[in-house]
């Protein structure tokens, strides 16, 4: 059956899988044409170059992140559900986008200085956002008062950024059961009863 898509949409996913798959730099525009099924100058036509896929990839992935985890906010939640639910969604959109997710968390480096400066804008607010979620669950009594925001964020998004490394879709763990083993583990240590266990 033949894609019906936008050329622009097909190109941008081919071009998503094969940076996945092959490296930014290993993979030509020859390459992107050939998996195509167009001629080489052709995609000129739709495209400038090989960076402004790659920057178009990454600004598309780090509004998916932000679109699943900015509305967590304004929730009536307790922080404990609150940090359960953003890791779900932020496994999710890695799960549902692996060939960009990849993209996005591996090839991001290649970006020129203004787009890599815009990625490490994007990656400090992500920061942000999940320092504040374990300061509301100090503020609440739910998490140790002893944590470091920063260092407990930075723990946490190890481990749902590096889900693209080994995930697999449609294996036995679904993007929930991830999110919720990794977070009954760091849930564990954060509450105040782990506190109480070491003293």
């Amino acid at each position: 059956m033949s894609d019906t898509r936008p050329r622009r949409e097909q190109i941008l996913d081919s071009a998503s899988r094969l940076f996945s798959e092959r490296g930014y730099h290993a993979t030509s525009m020859r390459d992107l044409a050939g998996e195509l099924g167009m001629q080489g100058g052709s995609l000129y036509a739709h495209i400038t170059g090989k960076e402004e896929l790659l920057v178009e990839i990454v600004s598309h992935a780090s509004r998916q992140f932000d679109e699943a985890l900015f509305p967590l906010r304004a929730l009536d939640m307790g922080a404990e559900e609150k940090l359960r639910e953003a890791m779900h969604r932020h496994i999710r959109v890695v799960a549902d986008n692996m060939d960009s997710a990849t993209v996005f968390f591996h090839e991001w480096k290649h970006l020129s200085p203004q787009a890599y400066a815009h990625v490490v804008t994007w990656r400090d607010t992500i920061d942000r956002f999940y320092r504040d979620l374990v300061q509301e669950g100090i503020e609440e009594g739910a998490f140790r008062a002893t944590l470091d925001p920063r260092m407990t964020a930075h723990l946490i998004l190890s481990a749902v950024n590096w889900a693209y490394t080994w995930y697999r879709p449609g294996g036995p763990m679904t993007p929930r059961d991830v999110a919720d083993q990794y977070a009954d583990m760091l849930l564990s240590g954060l509450g105040v009863r782990a506190g109480q266990e070491g003293t």
